[in-house]
This record gives structure tokens, C-alpha cells and sequence, in this order.
């Protein structure tokens, strides 16, 4: 079982601390426990209420009606909205909830739900991406635990490779050759395998090396391939003290070559980018950038 700060509630679930404090005292909402050294914390259970009493307040509820509910009315009333709902912030708490209670069916529920509405690509840029940016943090802030994080990052990169193993290539004589990889060390591949999901999905074709490859045998494969575009991103690997001698590197390999970065160790950063380069900020970039080579 995780244990919680005030703080850490109020960013899980975007309720202020002073807020819940009020709700603490007035209603009796939730009790925290303390430590032997007399700090107030939270538990799995305190949270799983907070998450569902800010889906419930966002529709609408009071909560002084909320503190009259039983947890089985909660729960009821919690399933009504996540079937119904098309609103994404909720959506996204609703599977920030599925993740702290490992619930897999839950998570299917509400992806299933979207993707019917929506379309894949919507589900992914509306609901799944605000979702990472949301447990990303969590995750920083040691918020969420590894397991956690490792249970949704899985799920997700199960339904990007259905989907993109359900792309069916057109014959297009205009299609272009994308070469995907991540650097050496780099495992995060989930926005990877969503821009092999566009490129395919716009008819294009592509190589998907995966993660942490050796720039050599990055060559090799470019050898024989000639992409004309490379795209890679870069989350915790390279370095920060390394990752501008990579992008030059990757830049003087490749002279010729489209090559797209992305990535934490790279956007944002005081780097020198080289002109056959480009940053890719958000995804929606990515897209442009493949319309427009077309």
C-alpha cells in the first residue's frame, strides 16, 4: 500500500490542500492516519475517494451530498459517468483511478468506450497522451509507484501495437520512408510507437528499430533502407552533458536526411540544432510534418 501527503492529493486528483483540509473538518470526508513522528498521511483508500469525489464534484455534486453517500452509491454513480462521459479531464481521472486500483478492465472500459466515439488517433492525442503527461509527474514526484506506472505503460503500448498491426498499406507512389528508433539506453517507447501509428496510418512506410540502439547499427540499417526521414526521441538518454554531441553526430551522419527529435533531454533544452533537423514539441507537429512531406 502507497502512502500519501496532502500535497501529493492535490495532485493526483487537482483538488487544493486547503480544500481537502475544509472537507476534513466540516464533513468528515476523510480521516488521515499519522506516523510515529506525528505527520498526517494518507493511504490507496483515501485517495481512491478523493479521485471519485473530484469526478463526482466536477458533475455537478455537492459534497455535502457526496459525504451522505455510501461507497456503494459513489461507485455506482462513478460507473454512470465514466460509460457516459466525453469529457476528457474526467476520462483521465477515470483511468488515473483504474491505475491506483491496478484495474484492468476499467482501463479497457474507458478506452474502448473513446476509440468507438472518436478513433484511435483522437483517443491517443484527446485522452492516453494527457494521461502520460498526468503520471509522468506523478511519477517524478514519487506520487504513483513503479508497478503502477509499469501496469498502464503496458496496457497502453499493448493497444498501440494491435493498432498499429491493423494498418493495412495502400499502394502509394508518393509514400515516404520513415526510420524510427530510440537511442542507446532508451526504453520509454510509447510516443514512438504512436508516430509509427500515423506515419502508417497516412500511408507511408516505415522501419520501427525500437529501443536503445547503437548509432551503429542505426547506419547499418540506413544503409540499406534510405529512409527520408529519421525521427527519435530522446527521454532520459542521451544525457544531458551528451545530448547535443549525439544530435550532431546523428546530424553529420545523416547530411542529407530529414532527421525529427523529440523528447524531454531535448525539447526545451538550450541546444544547437542543426538545419537538417527539426523538433517535434507535441505530436500534432509530427502529423504537419508528414502532411507536408506528402
Amino acid at each position: 500500500m502507497s502512502l500519501y501527503s496532502i500535497r501529493d492529493l492535490e495532485q493526483l486528483s487537482g483538488i487544493k490542500a486547503h480544500t481537502l483540509r475544509i472537507w476534513e473538518q466540516r464533513y468528515n470526508i476523510i480521516n488521515p492516519k499519522r506516523s510515529d513522528t506525528n505527520i498526517r498521511y494518507y493511504d490507496d483508500i483515501d485517495l481512491k475517494l478523493i479521485l471519485n469525489i473530484s469526478l463526482l464534484k466536477d458533475r455537478g455534486f455537492k459534497i455535502s451530498r457526496i459525504a451522505e453517500m455510501t461507497d456503494a452509491e459513489i461507485h455506482k454513480e462513478i460507473i454512470k459517468i465514466t460509460e457516459k462521459s466525453n469529457n476528457t479531464n474526467e476520462q483521465v481521472q477515470a483511468l488515473t483511478l483504474a491505475m491506483i486500483e491496478l484495474d484492468e478492465q476499467q482501463f479497457e472500459k474507458i478506452i474502448a468506450t473513446h476509440v468507438i466515439q472518436q478513433g484511435f488517433e483522437r483517443t491517443m492525442m484527446d485522452i492516453i497522451y494527457p494521461f502520460l503527461i498526468k503520471i509522468g509527474v506523478m511519477w517524478q514526484t514519487s506520487a504513483i509507484h513503479p508497478a503502477q506506472e509499469h501496469f498502464m505503460s503496458n496496457l497502453i503500448r499493448q493497444k498501440l501495437i494491435v493498432a498499429i498491426d491493423g494498418q493495412v498499406l495502400k499502394p502509394n507512389p508518393k509514400a515516404s520512408k520513415f526510420l524510427l528508433f530510440l537511442p542507446e539506453g532508451e526504453l520509454h517507447e510509447l510516443s514512438l510507437l504512436f508516430a509509427q501509428y500515423l506515419i502508417k496510418s497516412r500511408n507511408h512506410k516505415t522501419i520501427y528499430l525500437g529501443q536503445s540502439l547503437p548509432l551503429q547499427d542505426l547506419h547499418e540499417v540506413f544503409s540499406v533502407y534510405q529512409p527520408e526521414c529519421i525521427i527519435t526521441i530522446a527521454t532520459t538518454h542521451p544525457s544531458q552533458s551528451t545530448i547535443q554531441a549525439y544530435i550532431n553526430q546523428l546530424s553529420q551522419k545523416f547530411p542529407q536526411t530529414k532527421i525529427c527529435l523529440s523528447g524531454y533531454q531535448i525539447i526545451g533544452q538550450d541546444l544547437e540544432i542543426p538545419d537538417n533537423c527539426t523538433l517535434l514539441y507535441k505530436m500534432n507537429d509530427l502529423i504537419e510534418f508528414i502532411d507536408n512531406m506528402a
